[in-house]
């Protein structure tokens, strides 16, 4: 799950981007949650940014804040790319204003809570485009920029739940199994053109994904929460460090690894109660 950013923090983020300052990245979903804290802690690295989500207002907010805490350039580019085509349109936008993308953060997207039949389909299908088409899209579109010049960096949100079947996450989770397997196979297509891409799989964290997602949060996902800096943080050093990917926090390590051992019946039931299924 992916979960707002408290972007008066002081960063503790270790593992600097390769040549960082005067690289521009682009952040999807920048106007909450964990895209708050990706464009904190890269502007604290001098990189100059583009923020993308469907909400102007906060990101403009976030924009002025980044422009005089860090002096970096800093474009807003309102957009819902659940939309069809908007990975285009957004990068037709950033090529008409001259601006090369060398790190890009794929953020955005949203998840859904409750059984599957008795969600909308409109709704499900919306979830789709943006956590899976949108993303492969955007990776299309700049990964091959970068693949050209030969430097890039591609980081992918996907989750824990991206590890096992979930009830009443089905297609949620099922979106994020994608991105997971996705990113950890660009990782090894990309790595020879010079393109690290690096997949964060985040746990329960303290943004607005429970409320969004019409969740209820157990007591389970209440011991497992974590805040959102340290997952960012997490995200960016696996990131410089040229990763596949990573899961932030101990205790959800151990729970991919007991993956591992457990039957996929034994997930489900576990899942279940932890979702307050």
């Amino acid at each position: 799950m992916q979960h707002v950013a408290n972007a008066g923090t002081q960063t503790s983020f270790v593992g600097k981007l390769n040549g960082a300052p005067g690289k521009r990245a682009l952040i999807t979903g920048a106007s909450s949650g964990l895209g708050l804290e990706f464009a904190e802690l890269l502007a604290a690295q001098k990189v100059n940014l583009v923020l993308a989500a469907r909400r102007r207002e906060p990101m403009e907010k976030l924009a002025a804040e980044l422009r005089r805490k860090h002096g970096v350039d800093v474009v807003v580019e309102p957009i819902d790319l659940a939309a069809p085509g908007a990975a285009a349109r957004l990068k037709g936008s950033l090529d008409e204003k001259s601006l090369q993308i060398d790190i890009l953060v794929n953020n955005a997207g949203y998840g859904l809570h409750g059984d599957f039949l008795e969600t909308p389909l409109e709704r499900t299908a919306d979830m789709i485009q943006l956590n899976i088409t949108a993303v492969t899209e955007l990776s299309f579109i700049f990964g091959r920029d970068m693949a050209a010049r030969g430097a890039g960096q591609i980081l992918l949100i996907a989750s824990l739940l991206g590890f096992q079947p979930v009830p009443t996450f089905a297609a949620y989770a099922a979106t994020k199994s994608y991105v997971l397997s996705f990113g950890e196979a660009l990782h090894d297509e990309l790595r020879p053109h010079g393109v690290v891409v690096t997949s964060l799989c985040p746990g329960h964290t303290e943004t607005g994904f429970d409320a969004s997602a019409g969740a209820p949060v157990s007591r389970l996902l209440r011991l497992l929460t974590m805040k959102p800096r340290p997952v960012a943080e997490s995200g960016l050093r696996a990131l410089s460090k040229g990763r596949a990917s990573v899961v932030p926090g101990v205790l959800n390590k151990i729970i991919v690894f007991s993956n591992r051992l457990t039957p996929r019946s034994m997930q489900r039931a576990v899942m279940k109660s932890a979702t307050g299924a």
